[in-house]
């Protein structure tokens, strides 16, 4: 057990500098707190309290009506009122609103008299994403008014769609971004604490007494990477725990599972800091590493953009990422409560890049 005794030596040398040193401490701390509490609020794709611009030529009842019923959405809480065509252009380039309704002036004589009566949506393209989910509001809202006029009048609706979101039933945003939150910062955190091991050993001086130590390169390899996942379970936890208590996010499934499949996630980001670490020679160049390495790896997981939208050659390029696997995983054990083998299934290819980015370090490591 003596290899033993010298990697817990090491694995508590290594808990000492990262809390005692205050600027360690607050890389450990203050991004998991600042991230819990801001992501969910600022990285959203609802859209509220906007501004809509109405230009209204026809001035009747059912305008007037179906006006008061877009002022009422929580996504428009500002309405912005035009007097004439040239307005619209003006108002779209100077961004003042998000969308422009224009009323024709024959719709409330249409809707009066049964007949078709149409309205016009006019949207900025430079803000695709939120115009298009604002656009969709707006013709919701539009329909379920055509469709109860259509009722009053004995006719039946032209078409009715009940949907139902499954495991997010209110559609809160909430339940969405803070699972897929807990693998971004754990890849932050882990990936970084350990991308500045070794290259904090080379800039202190010390990694040469570690190499002429009795611990071997894989002794040091274990000794550097545990307190890396110990410290990731607990943020992991610090999120887990906002996310329950904090903004409600039920939780439906294994506390076991899900920190379970995080060791299998923590080891392949151990893989590719410990890749990245052993050829950096300073603390600056490692955390380089560290981002460059994840500003692509977020894009590729899924979290900003459907990886089904990205080209086929692209897709198979995102199964090397750990972070597009854990992101379903974690997501499915919350909200879903999936079964053991949906979590081995996943848990598969982040033991596969864990095998090959370790023996990758592994070689790296001793040739440095």
């Amino acid at each position: 057990m003596l290899w033993f005794r010298r990697i817990l030596a090491l694995i508590r040398k290594e808990f000492q500098i990262l809390l005692n040193d205050p600027r360690s401490r607050e890389l450990i701390v203050l991004p998991v707190i600042l991230q819990t509490c801001l992501f969910p609020l600022a990285a959203t794709l609802e859209v509220k309290n906007n501004t809509l611009a109405i230009l209204n030529e026809d001035n009747g009842n059912a305008s007037y009506e179906l006006v008061q019923r877009f002022s009422a959405s929580s996504a428009f809480t500002h309405m912005l009122h035009l007097r004439e065509e040239q307005e619209i252009a003006r108002t779209l380039d100077s961004q003042q609103a998000i969308a422009v309704i224009r009323f024709p002036e024959d719709f409330s004589r249409k809707v009066a008299a049964g007949e078709t009566a149409s309205l016009q949506i006019l949207l900025d393209g430079r803000r695709s994403n939120s115009s298009q989910i604002a656009a969709s509001y707006l013709q919701t809202i539009a329909m379920g008014y055509f469709n109860e006029r259509a009722v009053a009048r004995g006719v039946p609706p032209t078409s009715e769609l009940i949907v139902w979101n499954r495991y997010n039933p209110n559609l809160n945003y909430t339940w969405f971004i803070l699972p897929t939150l807990v693998a971004v910062i754990l890849t932050i955190g882990s990936l970084v604490t350990t991308a500045l091991s070794v290259a904090r050993e080379r800039e202190m001086g010390t990694f040469d007494q570690l190499l002429v130590s009795p611990l071997t390169p894989e002794m040091i390899m274990i000794g550097k990477a545990v307190p890396s996942m110990l410290i990731g379970l607990g943020q992991a936890t610090a999120i887990l725990l906002g996310a329950i208590f904090l903004y409600g996010v039920p939780f439906n499934g294994s506390f076991l599972l899900l920190y379970g499949s995080a060791l299998f996630y923590f080891l392949s980001l151990v893989g590719f800091g410990m890749m990245i670490s052993s050829v950096c020679s300073t603390q600056q160049q490692a955390f380089l590493g560290a981002f460059a390495f994840v500003m692509p790896s977020t894009l590729l997981s899924g979290f900003a953009a459907p990886i089904e939208n990205m080209p086929m050659w692209l897709q198979y390029a995102t199964w090397l990422n750990p972070i597009r696997h854990y992101i379903v995983i974690v997501k499915s054990i919350i909200l879903k409560d999936v079964p053991i083998g949906f979590v081995l299934q996943h848990s598969l290819p982040l033991l596969i890049i864990s095998v090959v980015t370790l023996s990758v370090a592994v070689i790296m490591f001793r040739r440095q």
